[in-house]
């Protein structure tokens, strides 16, 4: 009551016109959670959502929730993906909580966790946190970088994607962040969980972005080989082997190269980085740069990053 006294009456009633507009269009303010915890004790759907087996462990489902409060739900034959599931058979299909209800009947669900999750750093490896900036209570923050300049090396991170029910799969500012090597080469971070990558029509969901721009893709470049994310508020790791240009002078007389794995599986083999991705593809390609950890409006964080220079030799 004290802050309204002081407030002028004009703007006092410029703001309750403005609150009634608002209540009257039925906006609600669109959340974003970073704990599991609150998630599922503030968002009652949120304890759906996940990864489940049969008792088998020959069929694997996939759930997540759609902005409309229904869910999208994706089977696969022989199991999860990078665990059984043979990469061909799927099948995708939007549920209300009932038909979902019913859908998971037999099925348990698993909480699956990456195998390079933890670890650890090798000798002369640059470590957190000292090695990286915007780095608070043991979270490297989007928008944060290395502190040092780096040729090829070895890198591993693990980061965890916040959980924003109110935008469709696919849609860009899903925990949008990024892995950008040198200001050139981007491996997307983004909450992709679910998403059949190779064929779109598959999805059965208005779809925001293209294929290239989804999570564990190279920005616009290519698409990953699999799609191994993870629901969302789970830590999630990229393992990355990066060959850096060979310049001459001003002159590239060979291609950097791009091995990743995404939780474990190998989801980018030896690719060959001709030009940068996405506006990296404008700049000039070098032979040493920092790592950026880009920042896109979201909380998504990193910890346990270390990189690990690799000499021409090796």
């Amino acid at each position: 009551m004290l802050f309204m006294k002081q407030v002028p009456h004009t703007l006092t009633v410029l703001f309750s016109i403005a609150s009634l507009a608002t209540f009257a269009l039925g906006e609600v303010p669109k959340k974003t959670w970073t704990d599991a915890k609150r998630a599922a004790s503030e968002f009652g759907k949120f304890d759906y959502i996940g990864e489940y087996l049969n008792a088998a462990k020959d069929r694997g489902i996939q759930v997540t929730v759609l902005k409309d409060g229904t869910f999208y739900v994706r089977a696969f034959a022989g199991g999860l993906p990078g665990e059984g599931w043979d990469g061909k058979n799927s099948e995708i299909s939007v549920l209300n909580e009932k038909a979902l209800v019913d859908a998971l009947k037999g099925y348990e669900k698993v909480q699956r966790q990456s195998p390079t999750l933890g670890k650890k750093a090798p000798t002369g490896a640059v470590t957190m946190p000292d090695g990286f900036t915007k780095v608070k209570d043991g979270l490297l923050q989007a928008g944060g970088k290395s502190r040092d300049e780096f040729g090829s090396f070895k890198m591993h991170v693990e980061f965890l994607l916040p959980f924003k029910p109110h935008r469709n799969p696919s849609n860009q500012d899903k925990g949008n962040s990024g892995i950008y090597i040198f200001n050139n080469y981007e491996i997307q971070v983004l909450d992709s969980f679910g998403l059949d990558y190779k064929n779109r029509e598959a999805n059965k969901i208005k779809l925001e972005s293209a294929n290239e721009q989804w999570c564990g893709c190279l920005y616009k470049m290519k698409k990953a080989d699999l799609n191994m994310s993870y629901p969302p508020l789970t830590w999630q790791t990229y393992d990355i082997e990066f060959t850096a240009p060979v310049m001459e002078g001003e002159a590239k007389v060979k291609n950097a190269r791009l091995t990743l794995w995404h939780n474990g599986v190998k989801i980018h083999d030896d690719v060959e980085l001709k030009t940068g991705t996405g506006a990296g593809a404008l700049r000039k390609q070098v032979a040493r740069g920092p790592i950026y950890f880009q920042n896109h409006g979201n909380p998504t964080v990193y910890r346990n990053v270390w990189i690990q220079p690799v000499s021409d030799k090796e």
